[in-house]
């Protein structure tokens, strides 16, 4: 069994029609030779590995408007500057750990404190990359506090250090939707993209799942579960930790259609069978992975959405209207029914319970901190695990529909890793299961994979590009739709 991928492949002809397009597009380092070769172009596609820089000394980390920054610079500048976007930070302890929220810069992905440190800033940094990154103004769901950071220090950068011949911008999961945002409204000195585990459906859409989640919860499980209008973040925290109690009773309990119940709200939202902790190998481990993909979406149904209806003046989801009947498969129905449930009865329950209307001004106010468009100007690249507890794997086919709107297929190339078939709980997946979770040549194929793009206009066709990336790129995958088959 699994919830992942359900709605199909996508059909031959779109994935067709995006290669020739791509064969066909004039790319940003592509130039052609009737025409001339434009100054942009010529920086863009140069090979000087030794380009000259100012350092910025003590000037390399500091604060922007809020936001701390920091940059790093190698020994020797292939001219390349890759400015990283951060992801979500609670802006108060949150589940599951309730730790201390950080403010901290970041430059790349498994860089903590903006020091580039990390194994991944020191490759990058001997491969001539110029790192840069910063936190935002505020935590929680900052994505235009996000956007206005990084231009505001690429332009910090560019006066500091120099104006690098090519930028790429890149980001982990809401730092993924921020990239994304970058990219399409800066053309004129965004170079490449890579999205990684991107929130790239966009808030509401993804916000709106959390809320399926969270309902189906409150009707089957805990009616104690509060939805909206949490009066502090404690009060928001405290639903979490009593919801993800009942939760894990609810799982064990077979006998009483506990667990049915449990794998029934999870094929509401595709959640995956397969966790960074779980494997999935067998019944008894799909159930702790589908508990452990619940809670993870609860903790932005409940403390995520506290900080985010402060932010917006209401609570901008709703699920009127919604059909939860339509999204289970008769598959599904059928293992929800033998393991002691009654799908039809659960349904019905859903179908009775008392529906949450959005503010209708708070959506508005939501969509407009950042939506992506599909817009695309430069080669876009994207990496995702196919199982995502958090940011739905589904959020890259939405950006592919957005995209193929626009006719920019050819822009847009998508990864996705696959975690293996057996892991041990005690160390977890390496790869591939897990919200944002790949592995460390995953992360730099990503970059060299994109610059040979954006350098060299070789669009990056999944079985050609899989050797840069390490075991664990699925060559073949396709996500199926999102869950409630929203039209972008």
């Amino acid at each position: 069994m699994t919830f992942t991928g359900r709605g199909g492949r996508a059909t031959a002809i779109r994935a067709t029609g995006a290669l020739i397009a791509a064969a066909a597009l004039v790319l940003s380092g592509c130039g052609d030779a009737s025409t001339g070769v434009s100054a942009r172009q010529k920086a863009v596609r140069s090979t000087d590995s030794n380009v000259r820089f100012t350092s910025c000394a003590a000037s390399c980390t500091g604060e922007i408007d809020g936001a701390k920054y920091a940059i790093k610079l190698p020994q020797k500048w292939n001219g390349t500057l890759l400015l990283y976007s951060h992801g979500y930070r609670f802006a108060q302890p949150g589940p599951p750990d309730f730790g201390p929220v950080s403010t901290a810069a970041q430059v790349s992905s498994t860089d903590s404190d903006g020091t580039g440190s990390d194994e991944l800033s020191s490759k990058l940094l001997a491969d001539g990359y110029a790192l840069a990154g910063s936190s935002y103004k505020s935590n929680g769901w900052a994505v235009a506090d996000g956007v206005a950071a990084g231009v505001a220090l690429h332009d910090k950068f560019v006066t500091l250090v120099g104006k690098p011949k090519r930028t790429y911008v890149w980001g982990d999961s809401l730092g993924g939707l921020i990239t994304e945002i970058i990219a399409e409204e800066n053309p004129s000195w965004v170079d490449g993209a890579a999205p990684m585990c991107g929130a790239v459906a966009g808030p509401n859409l993804n916000f709106d799942a959390a809320l399926d989640v969270a309902f189906a919860i409150k009707t089957l499980i805990d009616p104690s579960l509060k939805l909206t209008g949490y009066a502090s973040s404690d009060e928001a925290n405290a639903n979490w930790k009593s919801a993800a109690q009942a939760v894990v009773a609810a799982a064990s309990d077979v006998a009483h259609g506990g667990t049915a119940k449990v794998l029934f709200i999870a094929a509401l939202v595709n959640a995956p069978t397969q966790t960074k902790t779980y494997d999935g190998h067998d019944t008894e481990s799909q159930v702790k992975a589908t508990v452990e993909a619940l809670l993870t979406a609860l903790a932005f149904g409940t403390a995520g959405r506290y900080e985010l209806e402060q932010r917006v003046g209401g609570n901008p989801s709703g699920n009127e209207g919604t059909d939860y009947a339509t999204r289970i498969t008769d598959s599904e129905n059928s293992l929800v029914d033998t393991v002691g449930g009654n799908a039809a009865q659960y349904e019905q329950a859903l179908a009775d319970a008392p529906r949450i209307t959005p503010d209708d001004a708070a959506r508005t106010a939501f969509e407009k901190l950042g939506d992506t468009t599909g817009d695309l100007h430069a080669p876009t690249l994207t990496l995702h695990t196919e199982a995502d507890p958090l940011v739905l794997v589904a959020n890259e086919s939405v950006l592919a529909q957005r995209v193929h709107k626009h006719h920019d297929d050819g822009l847009l190339a998508q990864l996705y890793a696959k975690a293996p078939q057996v892991y041990p709980e005690s160390t977890g997946a390496p790869y591939g299961a897990g919200h944002c979770n790949f592995s460390e040549q995953q992360r730099l194929g990503l970059v060299s994979t994109l610059d040979k793009w954006v350098r060299q206009g070789v669009y990056p066709v999944p079985v050609g590009v899989a050797a840069a990336f390490g075991p664990g790129i699925d060559v073949t995958y396709t996500p199926g739709t999102w869950p409630s088959e929203a039209t972008p």
